[in-house]
């Protein structure tokens, strides 16, 4: 029998954090305090693992942005085809 906490904590990731104000009533991107946002370049996908954390970071296709811990980020930067970027735009 399966086991959907490992999954939970995928989706919290990849969350966007969007919100509405009341001057501007589009939603807009909002940076989200202690994290880093990463996007995937590559390919395929990608799994990488905060050494920190441990979280897992799936980034599934080629332009996946994921907001990263930042406790987390000085070693997925080294990771191939992943770059910082300011987030969802």
């Amino acid at each position: 029998m399966g086991c959907c906490g490992k999954n939970r904590s995928a989706i919290r990731a990849v969350e966007n954090y969007m919100v509405e104000t009341q001057d501007q009533p589009r939603l807009t991107f909002t940076p989200r305090p202690g994290f880093q946002y990463f996007e995937y370049v590559g390919l395929t996908g990608v799994t990488a693992f905060g050494p920190v954390t441990g979280r897992r970071y799936r980034f599934a296709n080629r332009g996946a942005i994921l907001a990263v811990d930042d406790r987390d980020a000085p070693s997925m930067a080294g990771v191939p085809n992943l770059r910082r970027t300011r987030g969802p735009e």
